[in-house]
């Protein structure tokens, strides 16, 4: 398995991407990875060079350049020679931690979608707060597409599905719509018209619409929205998670040392609240709908993460899961 790894995206770029990737190593001797970036900058972190090469590029697409001329533009930037080395056959995956909506347009206009694929979408797993630590739902679209049509969000449906059966190991994954109410008559236009084409499609196990209040009490495996809706309650989620460990934190710090010895008792108990929290262990975000594994992790994320990630995309390439999704949309599918 050979990974093109952007190891100038992200905040800590390119040493936690890097430090990352050295981990990994130890998990995964069966990955060969590709590094693009400033060669000196990456080798200081770089504690094993087997399997590792290194493509050297002074160029870098930014955080704050628009997407799409960014791909045009910078023609040698990380992250463009890591897709076209994707799309040359020289790797198997994209791995990046740089500018989002770069990477989704470097998935669709360099990698290429999936023909049937309208519309890729940006998928992530989110934790639920049943069951055991590790326990979560597959949610897509998270922002890739501002508009979206009934038939885009019948596709997520069947791209999270796939995904969460063969690489999550649910077997028969239950499919739900968020909407604003859980009666099929419910919803915007588009929503109802949605509901409809999920209903009716065998390969799914679709349970109905489901509500926000009650994402993370598992009521479905694989949540569907368009990406306008998904990226708000994905703000949303993260800005209420950061405010109640923020104020959590400063309560105990505050509260005298009656509090401070009550945190240390229950310091396991908070820290497996942190954990559920988290759902970097569930690697990153996946471009459904592109030729290759295109795998977005958070900009701000540490080795740990990384590795996480990394983890995602060997589970990907082992099952095949873009090489089965092509097999279905392009034959299947299209009959």
């Amino acid at each position: 398995m050979k990974i093109a790894v952007d190891a100038m995206g992200g905040d800590f770029a390119p040493k936690a991407i890097v430090e990352g990737v050295m981990l990994a190593k130890q998990d995964f001797p069966d990955i060969e990875f590709l590094l693009y970036g400033k060669e000196d900058a990456i080798k200081e972190f770089v504690t094993d060079e087997k399997n590792i090469t290194i493509i050297h590029t002074d160029e870098k697409i930014e955080s704050d350049d628009e997407p799409v001329k960014a791909i045009r533009r910078k023609k040698q930037a990380s992250m463009v020679l890591a897709a076209q080395a994707v799309k040359n056959g020289e790797a198997d995956a994209l791995f990046s931690a740089g500018n989002t909506g770069a990477l989704l347009a470097a998935g669709l206009f360099v990698i290429g979608r999936i023909k049937q694929v309208e519309r890729p979408g940006l998928m992530t797993t989110m934790p639920v707060f049943t069951g055991e630590t590790g326990a979560g739902f597959d949610f897509i679209d998270m922002g890739a597409n501002a508009d979206n049509k009934p038939e885009h969000l019948l596709t997520y449906g069947i791209l999270a599905s796939y995904y969460a059966k063969h690489v999550r190991g649910i077997q028969n994954p239950r499919v739900g719509l968020l909407n604003n109410g859980t009666e099929a008559t419910k919803g915007s236009e588009l929503t109802k018209a949605a509901y409809e084409l999920l209903s009716h499609e065998a390969s799914l196990n679709f349970v109905g619409n489901v509500e926000a209040r009650d994402l993370f009490d598992g009521v479905a495996d694989v949540v569907v929205t368009d990406g306008f809706t998904g990226n708000a309650v994905l703000k949303t989620i993260e800005g209420t998670a950061m405010a109640i460990m923020s104020n959590l934190k400063s309560s105990i710090l505050n509260s005298g040392l009656k509090g401070k010895m009550g945190a240390v008792l229950l310091k396991d108990s908070l820290r497996g609240l942190k954990d559920k929290l988290d759902y970097s262990s569930h690697g990153g975000a996946v471009l459904f709908g592109v030729k290759a594994p295109v795998v977005k992790t958070h900009g701000s994320t540490g080795p740990d993460a990384v590795r996480y990630t990394i983890k995602q995309i060997h589970t990907m390439l082992e099952k095949d899961v873009v090489g089965n999704l092509i097999h279905y949309f392009e034959e299947e599918k299209s009959k």
